[in-house]
């Protein structure tokens, strides 16, 4: 990566990332003949290489791809096989489509264990190890809390219903079989949405999908998770954090390389009432949206990784999360407090402010 991440100590419990699955034998064989006729249409003539970039609306947010191509068609194909993946992805995980396996696991794992693919058994494990590292601070189970607020349409839950809900918020209830790849719901009106960390792992996977069909340079973003593999013409990629009040204003630009990046932040989806902004991070401690800070940016190897630890800051606070970040080797963060601060990791933070630590005897 692009960073300097000095010499952390490790963790006492590392984050152990699950691979994604890798393609099957037929998908790659359609994109490789894909591939195979945009060559033969575009001719024999080498071209010389060029940026290509694409953006559509998928899984409820923007889907972002560009990649440098030395062939447009090769390219464009390319980007047609990342749209499919992420239209794949959101048709198995999302909780809007009825259809969907985890749609089917809201609605009957309650009354009896729901079998279902591989693919999101492994996503389900690694949430709840991400709930075990972070004390519950990460909960896919707040859904059972989550459902009842509506940011569109203002609505909120009362505290009564709040309260109500909470007991089936809790990531210990949620039970999976590793042997019969089932999962199970340990009480009724439990709930769960991968939405935390099924956007980063559909990054990852259509970063893997490109770098299976020999792409070195490409950025590939859904929503506030991303992931770039290679670097933009010889420099870094550039990328901006906005100001939580002010889409227009960066408040920092990170120079990076073959890096993760996700950024969660109380303005994307959220409508303020009473003086109160009510968001979609929920905390899975009190059914109420979470503010201890205003956007929390984490990088990371991994879309899967960022994406589920930039939730943890909003509920642990930002000085908590800087402790558990500055021990993992390879990720580092940056935070914005409700009072306006900017706070680094120690990977990020500029000569000045590390020069202010005080030295070992």
């Amino acid at each position: 990566m692009h960073r300097n991440f000095g010499t952390l100590a490790p963790m006492p419990q590392q984050l152990s990332f699950v691979a994604p699955p890798p393609l099957s034998a037929a998908a790659r064989a359609w994109l490789l003949g894909g591939m195979a006729a945009a060559l033969l249409a575009a001719g024999a003539t080498p071209a010389r290489a060029e940026w290509l970039a694409r953006d559509e609306a998928i899984m409820g947010t923007r889907i972002s791809v560009q990649l440098r191509a030395d062939d447009a068609a090769k390219g464009s194909a390319a980007i047609d096989a990342v749209m499919a993946e992420m239209r794949r992805i959101d048709a198995l995980m999302s909780h809007y489509k009825p259809e969907s396996e985890l749609s089917q696991i809201n609605l009957h794992a309650a009354e009896a264990p729901v079998a279902v693919d591989r693919e999101l058994f492994d996503l389900l494990k690694l949430s709840l190890h991400f709930s075990e590292i972070t004390d519950g601070a990460f909960d896919i189970t707040y859904a059972g809390v989550g459902h009842l607020y509506d940011y569109r349409r203002h609505i909120r839950p009362t505290e009564a219903q709040i309260q109500a809900a909470l007991p089936t918020v809790n990531w210990r209830n949620l039970i999976l079989d590793p042997d019969k790849l089932t999962v199970k719901f340990a009480m009724p009106g439990m709930r769960i949405d991968v939405g935390g960390i099924g956007k980063g792992y559909a990054v990852d996977r259509c970063i893997g999908i490109l770098q299976a069909l020999g792409f070195a340079h490409a950025l590939v973003s859904a929503g506030g998770d991303s992931r770039m593999i290679g670097d933009h013409d010889g420099r870094p990629w550039v990328v901006g954090i906005r100001h939580p009040d002010d889409a227009y204003k960066i408040v920092t630009r990170l120079p990076l390389v073959d890096t993760a990046m996700s950024t969660s932040g109380d303005y994307y989806r959220f409508f303020d009432e009473g003086g109160v902004r009510y968001h979609h991070i929920i905390d899975p401690h009190t059914g109420h949206s979470a503010s201890r800070v205003r956007s929390a940016t984490i990088l990371g190897p991994t879309a899967t990784e960022t994406d589920g630890l930039s939730k943890t800051a909003f509920v642990l606070g930002a000085e908590r999360t800087l402790e558990i970040i500055n021990r993992m080797p390879k990720f580092d963060a940056i935070f914005i407090t409700p009072d306006g601060r900017v706070l680094y990791s120690r990977g990020l933070e500029p000569p000045a402010e590390r020069s202010k630590e005080p030295k070992s005897p």
